[in-house]
């Protein structure tokens, strides 16, 4: 019941007021990338790879030390304190040269924990396989590991951290913004109301025609009609420009924690919902017989089977009536008396049933 009433509240407080432009579309070609690297991390504390399960971080390794004129050939070493790790981060839009970003370090060997690593200098590529930043720095990790002869305990996750602001920018990104005639924005949730809502009120603000829907989930603006000094200055303009978006009727569950999200718009037609249990036990209790002292003959395992079937009180039917509000949902709901897992299951019912008239999402 409290799962539910949190739910609510989060839904009516999710879609209460307008909402800018910017938080709800993404501007053609204003976007980030992805990066990746491949590097090692030195000066952990005995908690690196093992080299042996592990052989690509001594390839590394030795790769590394040779660049930088150490001849490792031939040579056996085993430390522990150095561990394989892919880096990522994500380049922002207009980032330029010499910008600093953050890099997320993950291990990919048998490392216990990167607490305390420094990440060597790592080239960060992009799709095209072009290097676009260059990462290195000291990790925070948001873990810790205990262990003895007989435990361990780990808190966390020790073995991926963070770099803030661990990669510098060396190559910019081609586009130029300026140049543009055309402009799309692409909503992130498509849908033709909110669509006509965004070119409805960036028209009327620039007070002529400067946005077109094209779709459900592209509206296009003209960039000259909007008599601008730039294109960045009308994309500053228009996104701070408030529309009051329009939702899919939702209703989403995760099976796991038993949470239950519903959008307000959900609606329900009457129905009468029973919920209860039925339980089957079966228990087997073997006896076994032996024959008498100095008698001839074997141990019998005689088997004995004990069924139990009950058919536990059910709560009732509980009625929601045709047309029922999220709140009125709820109480229906509630009133069945039931744990919200239980919940779920009902609900799922009720969706199987045609009552249910939202968009149902089970994760």
């Amino acid at each position: 019941m409290g799962a539910c009433l949190v739910a609510f509240l989060l839904a009516q407080a999710a879609i209460a007021g307008p909402v800018r432009i910017k938080d709800l579309v993404e501007f053609d070609g204003v976007r980030g990338n992805d990066l990746v690297g491949y590097g090692l991390v030195v000066g952990l504390d005995g908690t690196g790879d093992g080299l042996r399960n592990a052989p690509f971080t001594e390839d590394i390794m030795t790769n590394i030390l040779e660049r930088l004129g150490v001849n490792v050939t031939g040579e056996q070493f085993r430390p522990k304190n150095v561990a394989a790790v892919f880096v990522t981060a994500t380049l922002p839009a207009f980032a330029r040269a010499g910008s600093q970003i953050d890099v997320t370090v993950s291990a990919i060997g048998d490392a216990k924990s990167l607490l305390g690593g420094t990440l060597i200098m790592t080239p960060l590529n992009a799709a095209d396989g072009e290097i676009y930043a260059v990462s290195q720095g000291t990790i925070i990790a948001g873990g810790a590991v205990a262990e003895g002869d007989g435990a361990r305990v780990t808190q966390g996750v020790p073995t991926a951290g963070v770099i803030p602001s661990g990669a510098r920018v060396e190559r910019e990104i081609d586009f130029e913004l300026s140049s543009l005639t055309d402009m799309r924005l692409a909503l992130r949730e498509a849908d033709f109301t909110t669509a006509a809502r965004i070119e409805t009120a960036i028209n009327e603000d620039f007070g002529r025609r400067v946005a077109t829907m094209l779709d459900s989930g592209t509206v296009s603006l003209n960039v000259p009609q909007t008599r601008m000094r730039s294109v960045a200055h009308a994309l500053g303009r228009i996104e701070n420009i408030s529309v009051e978006p329009e939702r899919k009727a939702r209703v989403v569950v995760d099976q796991r924690s038993g949470t239950i999200v519903m959008g307000d718009d959900v609606r329900i037609s009457r129905v009468a919902v029973s919920q209860g249990n039925l339980t089957l036990r079966i228990q087997e209790q073997p006896l076994a017989v032996q024959p008498n002292p100095f008698a001839e003959g074997a141990t019998v395992v005689v088997p004995r089977t004990t069924v139990d079937l009950q058919d536990e009180d059910g709560t009732g039917l509980a009625e929601v009536p045709e047309g029922a509000s999220l709140s009125e949902v709820i109480a229906g709901l509630n009133a069945l008396g039931v744990a919200p897992r239980d919940m779920i299951d009902i609900l799922k019912s009720i969706k199987a049933a045609g009552a249910l008239h939202a968009e149902f999402v089970v994760r």
